[in-house]
Formats: structure tokens, C-alpha cells, sequence
């Protein structure tokens, strides 16, 4: 089966958000294509004394708002059409969220488990060498994103300083804490969400001590998913899954127990006194809650029919096909899109800037309560749209980002 093109799905939903609004045709066409794309040859000397060639990109969608704002993938799976899927979703998220950004992604074709720490290395310092002149503080900032972390960025801000001849923390976010990351930055995509899914419940009448939550997908935003989950909202989380498969227990699972078990055993998957499940058994689930956090198109239109889930909270980016979407709203499924849903990343990453132009640093407490401020603003803003065109929430999303970026061309005298 040929996987969907999420380039072309991004474009369909613009599309699909340019008739409700009745956009111009002249932003409408500049909006469906990335500003820049910078593609790059990566030359870095392997231990062994060869040189490997790798192929990176750096996709800048739209800056009408401000300098362009994104992660880095290392992936060896990865295409020129999910980096420009992806810049274009961070495009609608950062105006979704009214921040001062634009969109950008990145990528490397490479697979970085099997480099060695050195290589890892030169590769990372060897990218920012080739987009050194398409990135600054006030042009692009790149993040950390799939298989990419805090040190990778702390080598390429390392770099990036070297060649400008002065520190420049605020060229990536992401960074470790000693060398101007911001605290709270971790656990921002997970908590985020869950900010936003428990004004969920209460608008839909959801009992919170009685709700239940499904979780796909154990990496970085699932775990904290599910620890806060927990911890904030006092739910019961009845299945866990990861790329192995998952597990579930009418009983409940404990986040720190399951994690502990993936860490041992390299998998979430037969950890005692649950019962084996696959990710499809999974979503399919009679819960409150089902949180897609890892994969792209994993609810597409042979599953959504069996969705049972009152809410579909999408922490990872582009879990829910288009035709599948349809088919959730006509059951009254209530989806939380994604650009929504797991914008914390995004805005904390923001809050890293901040404080890096200001040279002053705040506390955990802070950042927090800022975050759970703009996340529950954003829902409600984007919920109160959905109600007033009486369309699904994705097209209510899209509607308010790309009215906020059209506007913004307007009056920069773009069209």
C-alpha cells in the first residue's frame, strides 16, 4: 500500500481552509509552497578515515510573521516532502499560537544509531556549515526533533559561534539548560496537551476521575503524556503502546513502571500482569481519550469507523488522514489537531528565545503557568471558531493560523 504524501495532504487541508475563508487567490498560491528550500551535501570524514556523503535540507515556509522557527530530523527514512509537510504545519502552528514565527524544518538522510559519537558530531557541525548564511536569531531557528537532542543542538550552536566569532545562544533552541535551554522544556509537547485535554473533558462533560486514556506511542511526548496524565488530571491510563506493540490493563498502568520495563527490555510489550495488544487493537479501544503520539497516517479511513474514543488528542504530527478526519467529525468525534495539540514544543521553544535575547532566565514555575495560559487561549479560540463555521476543529485550526498569516502578508504589502 503506497503511503500518503503528507506534502499533499498539508496542501489539501490549506486548500480545503482557503474555500471556507474565501482567501485570495494570490496568498492562497504563495501559501501552498515553501519561501526556501535549502538542500545540502554533507561531506564528514567517517572513524575509519573515509568520507561519507549525506544529504540534509532545510525547508523555510513562510516568514510574514517573523524569523522561521523548526526542528531538526535525523532520519534515514527521511523526504524532501515530509520537511516541507512539516514547515508547513509549523507555519499554522506558530500562528496558531500567535507567536513572532514563521515555519522551517530540517532534515539529514542519515541513521544516527548507527554513527558513532564522533561522526554524530561532525554531521551536526558539517549541517550548520552549510546553512550558516540561512540561519541566525533573527532569520531561522532550528530545535531538536525526531532522533536529534539537546547536545546535537548544543554542537550546532557551538559551531554556528565559531563561524560568527561570538557566542549566539538564541540561533537553536532546545539547547541544554548550562548553555541557555530553558527549564520546563522536556516535558512542554506532553504537558501542553494534557493543559489542552482537560479543557476538553470539561467542555464535554467528561467525568475526570472516571475517565480513561489509550496512549500510542512511548517516546519523548507519550511518557510525559502519560506522567502528567496522571499526575495532573488523576485519570486512568488503560493502554500503552510503542513501535513493538502495546499493552493494556482494565486496572490501569503505572507511566514510571512502564517506562522503567521499555528501559530494560527495549519495549512496552509484555511487562507482567497486563495483557498483549497490537497498535491497532489499541486505537480501537473503548476509552475517553486516545492520544496518538508517534506515527503519521495511523488513523485513516479502514480504522476511523472503529474509533470508539470521545476525543482524539493528536500529540504527534499528522496522525489523522484527511478522509479519516471526515469520518471522526461525523461521529462527533471531537479531535484536537495536531499544530494545536502538541504546540508546548513550540512555545516553550519560543520562551528559550526570549530569554536568551534577554540574557534572564525563569523559573519552572513560571514557564508552566505562561504555557497553560497561551495552550488554553489557543483551544478556545480555535473551539469557538469550529462552533461559529460549524466545521471540525482541524478546519477551525487552520482557519485562525492562516488568517493570522495572510493578514500578516497583507500588510507587509506581500499581495
Amino acid at each position: 500500500m503506497t503511503k500518503p504524501n503528507p506534502f499533499k495532504i498539508s496542501q489539501m487541508q490549506l486548500d480545503r481552509c482557503a474555500k471556507t475563508l474565501h482567501l485570495d487567490q494570490n496568498i492562497h498560491e504563495i501559501l501552498r509552497v515553501p519561501m526556501r528550500e535549502i538542500h545540502v551535501s554533507l561531506p564528514v570524514r567517517m572513524d575509519d578515515g573515509t568520507m561519507r556523503i549525506f544529504q540534509g535540507f532545510r525547508i523555510q515556509y513562510n516568514d510574514a510573521k517573523g524569523p522561521t522557527k523548526g526542528g531538526i530530523r535525523f532520519h534515514p527514512d527521511e523526504t524532501i516532502d515530509t520537511v516541507r509537510a512539516l514547515a508547513a504545519w509549523m507555519t499554522w502552528k506558530c500562528a496558531l499560537m500567535d507567536l513572532p514565527l514563521g515555519g522551517a524544518k530540517g532534515g539529514i538522510i542519515c541513521n544516527p544509531k548507527e554513527l558513532s559519537p564522533i561522526e554524530l558530531e561532525n554531521l551536526s557541525r558539517t549541517y550548520i556549515r552549510s546553512i550558516y548564511n540561512f540561519i541566525g536569531p533573527n532569520k531561522d531557528i532550528p530545535a531538536p526533533d525526531v532522533y536529534t537532542n539537546s547536545q546535537i543542538m548544543a554542537w550546532m550552536m557551538d559551531e554556528y559561534s565559531k563561524i560568527a566569532g561570538e557566542n549566539k545562544f538564541g540561533v537553536i533552541t532546545g539547547k541544554p539548560i548550562r548553555l541557555g535551554g530553558s527549564v520546563g522544556r522536556d516535558d512542554a509537547t506532553g504537558r501542553g496537551g494534557i493543559y489542552i485535554i482537560q479543557e476538553a473533558i470539561k467542555e464535554y462533560n467528561i467525568d475526570l476521575e472516571k475517565s480513561t486514556f489509550a496512549i500510542q506511542g512511548y517516546g519523548n511526548a507519550g511518557y510525559y503524556a502519560a506522567h502528567l496524565t496522571k499526575a495532573l488530571l488523576g485519570s486512568k491510563i488503560v493502554a500503552i503502546s510503542d513501535s513493538k506493540g502495546g499493552i493494556y490493563n482494565e486496572n490501569g498502568l503505572d507511566p514510571e513502571s512502564v517506562l522503567e520495563h521499555k528501559r530494560l527490555t527495549g519495549s512496552v510489550i509484555n511487562m507482567p500482569n497486563t495483557e498483549n495488544i497490537t497498535n491497532q487493537e489499541l486505537l480501537e479501544l473503548n476509552v475517553d481519550i486516545l492520544i496518538p503520539s508517534a506515527l503519521e497516517d495511523i488513523i485513516d479511513k479502514n480504522n476511523a469507523p472503529n474509533i470508539k474514543a470521545k476525543i482524539v488528542a493528536e500529540l504527534a504530527n499528522g496522525p489523522t488522514t484527511p478522509e479519516a478526519d471526515d469520518i471522526l467529525y461525523q461521529k462527533g468525534i471531537h479531535v484536537i489537531p495536531d499544530f494545536l495539540c502538541n504546540a508546548g514544543g513550540v512555545t516553550v521553544s519560543y520562551f528559550e528565545m526570549v530569554q536568551n535575547a534577554s540574557i534572564y532566565y525563569w523559573e519552572e514555575a513560571q514557564v508552566h503557568s505562561i504555557l497553560e495560559k497561551r495552550m488554553k487561549n489557543a483551544y478556545y479560540t480555535v473551539l469557538n471558531t469550529s462552533k461559529k463555521y460549524k466545521v471540525s476543529m482541524r478546519e477551525a485550526a487552520y482557519i485562525v493560523a492562516v488568517g493570522r498569516v495572510a493578514d500578516a502578508m497583507k500588510l507587509r504589502g506581500w499581495v
